[in-house]
């Protein structure tokens, strides 16, 4: 319908245009589309630090999934790209705001993605939940909040759409135990949330990550060329993190990704161990390519290839 409406557009120009350049409009137009009006504004954790009052906190694991919003009409990414879910997936989804991962399973994050990054709906989705951990426009506090994810997931009885179970601990032991029991799972790690807490935009310290590793994301700015066996590939990635902090990221990468990787401007995570006493990430570990962008197919490393967001004072450039 979007491409019927682009065609008249195109044919009121006047001027005829080549078959390629007509094709180029519309997936430049298709990616516009894709876009919500705005990234949604969610609750995002902070690191957990030894020291809580484990019984003010209800506890979930933390699922490896890709975030995701429902507004009440659609799914969209924490990025802000609408998620191209079928209507049967989300036909008995409530008109209640949602937040939530979209998941298969552990062990599953890659598959996930390569679901829902395609920008048409498919019969993929029919291995996905999407699995709700909070009600961001309810008003009460979480311990609410909690109750009312359990009273719509009763409701609408989807095959699509599930709660995280919460759970009550006596004290930090109890659960860095139920800790263990997730990692020897294969799960990721737990999720604290206050029960008195608000919903809140942004970072809160009521809302606490509890993994054996931190993770975090940066942008890709630039490659360092591989050696050795990596020569004629990519060797470290050059990331940037939304504090400014830049720095390389070689472990963690397949040969895949070492002769395709992760493509300039787009997010990453990656594990580390803390900070130096500058700042930067220590041990750092590429995870995963955060999946934001529809569709996005990374180039062939090449090194005569410039980091095109150069850095000041950046004195190692592909050709070192």
């Amino acid at each position: 319908m979007a491409h019927h409406g682009a065609s008249k557009t195109l044919a009121s120009l006047g001027s005829p245009l080549r078959p390629h350049v007509i094709l180029l409009i519309l997936l430049v137009l298709s990616a516009a589309l894709a876009l919500a009006t705005e990234p949604p504004k969610l609750m995002l954790a902070e690191i957990y630090k030894k020291g809580l009052n484990a019984s003010d906190y209800l506890v979930s694991e933390k699922l490896d999934g890709i975030r995701a919003r429902w507004d009440g009409k659609q799914l969209i990414s924490r990025g802000g790209h609408m998620l191209a879910a079928p209507d049967w997936f989300i036909k008995d989804f409530p008109s209640t705001p949602l937040d939530g991962e979209l998941w298969m399973g552990r062990g599953h994050y890659e598959a996930t993605s390569s679901i829902v990054r395609k920008n048409h709906p498919h019969e993929g989705w029919k291995n996905i939940r999407l699995m709700i951990f909070d009600v961001p426009e309810h008003g009460g506090p979480f311990s609410e909040r909690a109750k009312e994810m359990s009273r719509l997931t009763t409701m609408v009885n989807s095959p699509y759409l599930a709660m995280i179970d919460q759970h009550t601990f006596l004290n930090e032991t109890t659960i860095r135990e139920h800790l263990e029991t997730v990692l020897a799972q294969g799960g990721e790690g737990l999720m604290l949330h206050r029960k008195a807490a608000l919903y809140t935009r942004g970072r809160s310290h009521d809302l606490l990550k509890f993994k054996p590793f931190s993770d975090a994301e940066a942008t890709v700015i630039g490659y360092r060329p591989g050696k050795g066996k990596y020569a004629g590939k990519v060797g470290s990635l050059k990331v940037q993190t939304e504090e400014g902090i830049v720095f390389y990221i070689g472990t963690g990468l397949s040969d895949a990704q070492r002769d395709h990787p992760p493509p300039i401007n787009r997010q990453i995570t990656f594990r580390h161990q803390g900070f130096t006493k500058n700042g930067i990430p220590r041990f750092p570990v590429f995870l995963r390519i955060r999946s934001e962008q529809p569709n996005e197919k990374s180039t062939p490393f090449s090194q005569e290839r410039e980091s095109p967001v150069p850095s000041p004072g950046f004195e190692e450039s592909l050709v070192n």
